[in-house]
């Protein structure tokens, strides 16, 4: 197995949270440096219990091992809610590389109160779609997706204080928020079949929003993460920790300063084709109409022209749409 990156520090968020000055400075200029390298973070001390993890597994596994027939019934498409079954993505195509398919499987839910505007809910609202199989799997969600709310914001007042901004100079604009957030299973060789060349579990792609928070589990055909020094390496693995990193929303907002963490989530490997992976990902976003900007030198580095974000988000989506 590749040795995993040593750039990517495990940060506690306690001394944040309950810290003096000096200790949340120091933890800041950690933060500010990984993010400028591999746009990754390991967070501990971040309040989402073990328990209700493994939950949402085995209650998403449930579903997962139906028949297609009955999961067909919940069919979404990309951005939307319900059942993505194979073949939906090329996460890849979002960044030019033509691969295959993913193979994944994922269950997907975004935000559950409309909007205001009747245009922007024609966009970004819709009832999420909840099993009637797995009923336990809404409790289970609803609790995790309001942890997930509340850590966003920190992590998110953090990453303003790191920049030497406003705490609120990102979560000013998370009043109301959408998000996405997929329940991805990765399913070994008796379910996918042998991968084709290049193909991937998820291709490689950075994501597309503010931050997203990952909760994984390791293994031969996980995560990697890119950078420019070292290529393709094994993300490093902490159980008790979540795995952070920066989408393209952000790094443009931060003018480059910050990076959009380059990753893919490699194939059933051929010594242990049955292994079966899954993973929580929580697609931080913000409220419908906000307006991008890039920060200024010298925290930026290149000036972006601004964006609507949701204009943004919703072009990159569409890319890695498979028709």
């Amino acid at each position: 197995m590749t040795e995993s990156l040593s750039r990517i520090p495990t940060i506690d968020l306690r001394p944040w949270l309950d810290g003096g000055e000096e200790i949340r400075a120091a933890l800041a200029r950690t933060v500010d440096q990984a993010l400028q390298t591999a746009g990754f973070l390991l967070v501990t001390g971040h309040g989402v219990e073990s328990g209700l993890r493994a939950g949402i597994r085995r209650a998403a596994r449930e579903f997962f091992l139906l028949p297609d027939e009955v999961k067909r019934r919940y069919e979404a498409k990309v951005g939307g809610r319900g059942w993505l079954g194979p073949g939906a993505e090329a996460n890849g195509y979002a960044e030019g590389t033509h691969t295959p398919p993913d193979l994944k499987e994922s269950l997907t839910f975004a935000t559950d109160e409309p909007f205001a505007d009747p245009v922007v809910d024609a966009q970004w609202y819709a009832p999420n779609v909840w099993p009637a199989e797995v009923p336990q799997l809404r409790t289970l969600c609803t609790e995790y997706l309001a942890k997930m709310a509340a850590l966003e914001k920190e992590l998110l007042s953090l990453l303003g204080y790191a920049l030497g901004l406003e705490r609120d100079f990102f979560t000013r604009h998370m009043d109301h928020p959408t998000y996405g957030f997929n329940i991805n299973w990765y399913p070994g060789t008796e379910v996918v079949g042998e991968p084709l060349p290049g193909q991937f579990r998820i291709g490689p792609h950075t994501d597309f929003g503010t931050v997203t928070v990952l909760d994984r589990q390791a293994g031969k055909g996980g995560l990697q993460v890119y950078t420019d020094e070292r290529g393709w390496a094994d993300a490093p693995y902490d159980p008790a920790a979540l795995t952070v990193n920066i989408g393209d929303l952000l790094a443009r907002w931060t003018g480059d300063r910050w990076r959009s963490g380059r990753h893919r989530v490699l194939p059933p490997p051929a010594d242990a084709p049955a292994e079966e992976l899954m993973s929580l990902v929580y697609f931080g976003e913000c409220t419908p109409g906000t307006r991008v900007e890039s920060v200024p030198a010298p925290v930026g580095r290149v000036a972006y022209p601004p964006v609507d974000s949701h204009v943004y988000l919703r072009a990159k989506l569409d890319s890695i749409t498979v028709e």
